[in-house]
C-alpha cells in the first residue's frame, strides 16, 4: 500500500465515529506492525548495563545476545545475565506483544478478552498480568505527608482458582457466613493524604490491629502528619504508641466531617476500588494485593501509556 492509499484510509477513518472496541482494535493492529525490536529497545534503554543480579558486582563484560536481548558475564561470580534477570518479568516470552499487552492492563481488560486481543493463551494473559502489575509495584511506596486519611475496607475471602479448598464451595460471590468483620474477610487498609498520594495494603484475615498498623503504616507517615480516621481503637492505640497526632470522626453517630478533618478521600477511593474491581467476577485472596495496587496506579493516572509500564517493569529494584 503506497503513502497516498494509507492518506485515504486516514480520512475515512477521521469520517467515521469509531466505537471504543474499535478504537481498541485499531491500536492493536498499528502495534503489532510496529518495528518488532522496538520492546527489546525499550527495555535495554530502560535497564541500561544492569549490575549482576547474582552477587550485586558493577564489572561485567558483554557476552553474546540471547533472544534479542544483549547478556553480560559477572566479573566476579562470572554468571551470565541480561537486562530481565532478577525481574519478575524473567523468562516471559513473546515480548513483541508486551506493549500491546500492556495497553489491556491499562484498560483494566479482563484476561479472556485481553488474550484474544493479543492473540496468547489465556493462561498466559493470566502470567502476564501479575507478573507486569508486580513488576512496576516493586516501586517504594510514596511518603504520606499533612493530613492523612486512613480507613479500612473488607473483600470476601476467596480461594477462586484453587484446587484444595480448605473449606466447603460457594456458588459465584457467595456471603459470609457470620455477620459482621470476620476472619472470612480480607482487610484491605488504604491511607491517602491530601496531595492524593495513596498507599494500599493487605493486612490479613479479619479486623485491622495496632500491630499491623505499625507494621505496615507507620514507615510511609512523616513524623509531623495529622491522622484522621474513624473511632476503631485500633487507630488511637496505633496513634498513640507512634506519637502521632490523631483525630477521630465518629462515622456511626452520623458525623461526616468537622470542617478538613473527615475521611471522605479514603471512603471515595474505596467505592472506586470496588466497582473497578467487579469486571473481574471475583479475583483470589492471594492476588488481592496485586489488584488494590493496580487500581492505585490507574487512579494516580502517573502511567498512562504500555511504555512507561515497561521502563518501569524493567528498572531494577
Amino acid at each position: 500500500m503506497g503513502t497516498a492509499e494509507v492518506g485515504v484510509l486516514i480520512e475515512a477513518l477521521m469520517q467515521q465515529q469509531l466505537s471504543k472496541d474499535q478504537v481498541a482494535l485499531l491500536q492493536g493492529f498499528l502495534a503489532s506492525v510496529e518495528q518488532p525490536g522496538q520492546c527489546l529497545r525499550l527495555i535495554e534503554e530502560a535497564a541500561g548495563k544492569p549490575l549482576c543480579p547474582h552477587c550485586g558486582c558493577e564489572k561485567s563484560h558483554r557476552c553474546g545476545q540471547a533472544s534479542g536481548l544483549q547478556r553480560y558475564r559477572c566479573v566476579a561470580c562470572r554468571r551470565s545475565f541480561n537486562a530481565l534477570t532478577g525481574t519478575p518479568l524473567a523468562r516471559l516470552r513473546l515480548r513483541d506483544k508486551w506493549l500491546q499487552y500492556l495497553q489491556c492492563v491499562i484498560e483494566s481488560i479482563p484476561v479472556r478478552l485481553a488474550a484474544s486481543r493479543v492473540a496468547v493463551a489465556r493462561s498466559t494473559s493470566f502470567r502476564w498480568r501479575h507478573r507486569f502489575i508486580a513488576a512496576v509495584l516493586r516501586a517504594p511506596r510514596p511518603q504520606l505527608s499533612g493530613i492523612v486519611e486512613a480507613d479500612e475496607t473488607y473483600h470476601l475471602e476467596s480461594q477462586k482458582g484453587s484446587r484444595h479448598l480448605n473449606r466447603p464451595p460457594r456458588k459465584r460471590g457467595g456471603k459470609a457466613t457470620r455477620r459482621g468483620i470476620s476472619s472470612e474477610l480480607d482487610c484491605i487498609l488504604v491511607a491517602r493524604d491530601r496531595n492524593r498520594q495513596t498507599c494500599d495494603f493487605v493486612t490479613g484475615r479479619g479486623p485491622v490491629s495496632a500491630g499491623q498498623l505499625m507494621k505496615h503504616l507507620m514507615p510511609v507517615l512523616a513524623p509531623d502528619v495529622l491522622l484522621v480516621t474513624d473511632a476503631a481503637k485500633a487507630y488511637q492505640a496505633f496513634a498513640t504508641q507512634a506519637g502521632i497526632t490523631h483525630e477521630a470522626i465518629n462515622v456511626r453517630a452520623g458525623i461526616r466531617a468537622h470542617g478538613a478533618i473527615h475521611i471522605q478521600g479514603v471512603n471515595a477511593w474505596h467505592s472506586r476500588f470496588k466497582t473497578w474491581l467487579r469486571r473481574f467476577n471475583g479475583v483470589a485472596s492471594r492476588y488481592l494485593a496485586n489488584y488494590t495496587g493496580w487500581q492505585r496506579l490507574l487512579d494516580g493516572a502517573v502511567l498512562t501509556t504500555p511504555r512507561q509500564w515497561l521502563r518501569i517493569a524493567v528498572v531494577p529494584a
